[in-house]
């Protein structure tokens, strides 16, 4: 409920949308609040020269001044009144200029009337700015697409961070875009003019790890036949992306939280240390606490990197947003391909939204390219759909498991994970072991039975 020191605060309410200001009109009315609406920016400049506000809400996109050139009006002008920017072409860009330009709030069309009431209560509330927004650059290379809640909730989140030096964990199933959101996350930051470095934990054996992270001198093992850099000093000032972090071994666990907790490390072979200033963003599609509880990962090393954590939803979780996610991979190839566009029926997309994408946005992207490049035509209808999208755009009951191991094990082998093999057959065995002991009672004879197996194999890989 608002609080009563908030009644009869003045907002100024800007929209050239009627339907969309008798809305909120209504809310906010409702809330004791003042408010005086406004179709127009320019006209909103009038009220804003000649009153005394409390709190601005406007649209982005009207005819004349736009809601950004408003803001930064009064930004210039009014700089202690908090704006809330509307948008209802809601992306990663849009998110982090309204942050950069000063928003106080960035809230997507179309929005739920208790969270517009829960922004302006914050709004209204003493020392409403946030340490974490600050001017930065909005342009970026590395496209996110989305229109989903949670798609939003993850703008909102990057354009908050724009200032910080924070550690971030990112989780998220494979194929979800960790590393995209990583290289956001460093673009806009004060660190986007220094290195972005990305190191994969799977992608490296273990004995080479420490070696990639901290560098070594020339002797220091066989085969060191000269000085090398270790990722963290390439990454000094910028930011150091590690990927598939749960792989980490935990010797190299110990040494990580060292530098993390100190600023310094040696290399291998050396015995003069080093100082550097590093922003880590971590990712995994592990849950981490799970090997917390296993001793697998180390508590003080997950608190340390979990500072800030941002999960991706998985692509089953916000199918609507698969049309433009595919408009946008269809462009991009036909870009790469100097060949037309090709276009997707509006059957052929439902068939799609129907899938459970178990390769999430990677899978989509691959299926795109092979739309591209496999299509009889450049109209694609439900026939020229692959087969394991085809048919009612979900896995049949008797192989889903195959086709989900099989882009579970894709998606390894593309983040460079040679560690697959074993993984995958400890993982089978223990899940083979686990239903034989129960439909067995828990009797190791016949569970031992039921996997073709003597009674002192079950019991020494039960061990």
């Amino acid at each position: 409920m608002m609080n009563k020191n908030f009644a009869n605060k003045k907002v100024l309410l800007i929209d050239d949308d009627d339907s969309i200001r008798w809305v909120l009109n209504e809310a906010l009315e409702d809330l004791k609040l003042q408010v005086i609406q406004s179709k127009d920016a320019d006209d909103a400049i009038n009220f804003l020269q000649s009153e005394k506000f409390d709190l601005v809400i406007s649209d982005v996109r009207m005819p004349g001044t736009s809601g950004i050139e408003l803001l930064s009006y009064c930004q210039e002008n009014f700089p202690q009144l908090p704006v809330v920017i509307m948008t209802a072409h809601s992306d990663l860009d849009s998110a982090v200029t309204a942050y950069t330009k000063g928003a106080f709030e960035y809230l997507p069309k179309p929005f739920d009337l208790d969270e517009v009431n829960e922004i302006v209560e914050r709004a209204l509330t003493p020392k409403q700015s946030s340490d974490l927004e600050t001017p930065i650059s909005s342009n970026s290379k590395f496209s996110i697409v989305g229109e989903a809640p949670s798609m939003q909730n993850l703008y909102r989140a990057i354009g908050r961070l724009s200032n910080s030096h924070v550690s971030v964990l990112i989780k998220g199933e494979s194929g979800t875009g960790k590393e995209l959101v990583a290289h956001a996350l460093h673009q806009h930051s004060p660190r986007k003019n220094k290195p972005f470095i990305a190191l994969n934990m799977a992608a490296i054996p273990k004995n080479l790890i420490e070696s990639e992270l901290f560098g070594h001198e020339k002797g220091a093992f066989t085969g060191a036949s000269g000085r090398s850099l270790g990722r963290f000093e390439q990454a000094d000032e910028g930011t150091l992306f590690l990927d598939e972090i749960g792989d980490m071994p935990l010797e190299t666990q110990t040494r990580l939280l060292r530098v993390l907790s100190e600023g310094t490390f040696y290399r291998i072979g050396s015995i003069h240390p080093i100082s550097v200033n590093v922003r880590i963003v971590a990712a995994t599609h592990q849950n981490l606490l799970k090997k917390v509880e296993k001793g697998e990962f180390r508590e003080d090393l997950y608190h340390r990197l979990n500072v800030i954590p941002l999960e991706l939803p998985p692509l089953r979780e916000r199918a609507d947003d698969i049309s433009l996610l595919a408009d946008f991979f269809l462009s991009k190839i036909a870009d790469e391909l100097s060949e037309p566009k090709i276009k997707i029926s509006q059957d052929a997309l439902e068939k799609m939204k129907q899938f459970d994408w178990p390769g999430n946005v990677r899978q989509l992207e691959n299926t795109c390219r092979w739309l591209s490049v496999m299509a009889n035509s450049q109209f694609i209808t439900p026939s020229d759909l692959p087969k394991e999208l085809s048919s009612n755009g979900k896995r049949s009951v008797d192989n889903q498991w195959q086709v989900f191991l099989s882009n579970h094990i894709k998606n390894r082998f593309s983040d460079g994970d040679q560690t697959i093999l074993a993984s995958i057959q400890e993982e089978i065995e223990q899940l083979l072991i686990k239903n034989a002991l129960e439909l067995s009672a828990g009797k190791k004879a016949e569970a031992a039975t039921l996997l073709g197996w003597g009674r002192n194999t079950l019991t020494r890989k039960q061990k």
